[in-house]
């Protein structure tokens, strides 16, 4: 479902991405993991269309999109969560969710839609009329994911989702993300819990200094301390 081959991110003139390839299947459940600094936000920004210098190629669903904007790809149901989460101020929970509708043909059925939602995350649904910045760290991420998911994507790119939140809350995503999977949804995850990322993903790639340097099925990589030693250690 998604191809990336020899792709190439610059931020000026610091050329992050050196030629990755990797590639999800559809249905799939793969995570990109590595050190800090190692280019994992920068690949998946690349793929959601927020990297301004970028070269090589990204096929979606059999279609390349490298040279498509970001809002172009999100109507084709690629969803992106970013690791800072972009809670917009002034706005309650409920309006936070609206605006990920407004370019999908969902948006009719927003009111429908904002309530399976409030079903699925019943932190939010206590929450709906707050304002979205007075929440917990861990409340508004899971708001960006909701957000993310109101228009119903067939892809979602997630960036560091646990980061900061509190285990309990951790787990409430991770479980989500199975259900998610589960559901026919495909899923990229970067993670920098490399052992909790791994017992939910099929495959798992490791970046290390913009480039892919191992690549096999999650529970391979789970029981390779070495590997995960040698690339993901702090």
């Amino acid at each position: 479902m998604l191809h990336i081959q020899d792709l190439h991110a610059w931020y000026g003139e610091a050329h992050v991405l050196q030629g990755v390839n990797l590639q999800v299947r559809q249905g799939e459940l793969v995570c990109l993991v590595g050190r800090n600094g190692a280019g994992k936000t920068t690949t998946v920004k690349s793929v959601a269309g927020l990297m301004t210098k970028v070269k090589g190629s990204i096929t979606f669903d059999g279609q390349e999109i490298l040279g498509l904007p970001a809002h172009a790809r999100y109507a084709r149901g690629l969803a992106y969560v970013p690791e800072e989460r972009r809670i917009v101020p002034g706005l309650t929970v409920r309006e936070n969710i609206r605006l990920g509708l407004l370019r999908s043909p969902l948006h009719a059925r927003e009111a429908e839609i904002i309530d399976e939602i409030a079903d699925t995350f019943p932190r939010l649904k206590e929450r709906l009329d707050q304002q979205a910045v007075t929440m917990s760290g861990g409340e508004q991420q899971m708001l960006t994911i909701a957000r993310a998911m109101a228009a119903k994507p067939k892809f979602v790119l997630l960036d560091e989702p646990s980061e900061g939140i509190m285990p309990l809350l951790v787990d409430e995503m991770f479980e989500y993300f199975t259900a998610l999977k589960k559901s026919g949804v495909t899923i990229l995850l970067i993670e920098q819990n490399v052992e909790l990322a791994l017992r939910i993903a099929d495959r798992a790639y490791i970046l290390d200094q913009g480039e892919v340097v191992y690549a096999n099925d999650a529970a391979a990589m789970l029981a390779d301390a070495s590997i995960q030693e040698r690339y993901c250690a702090v």
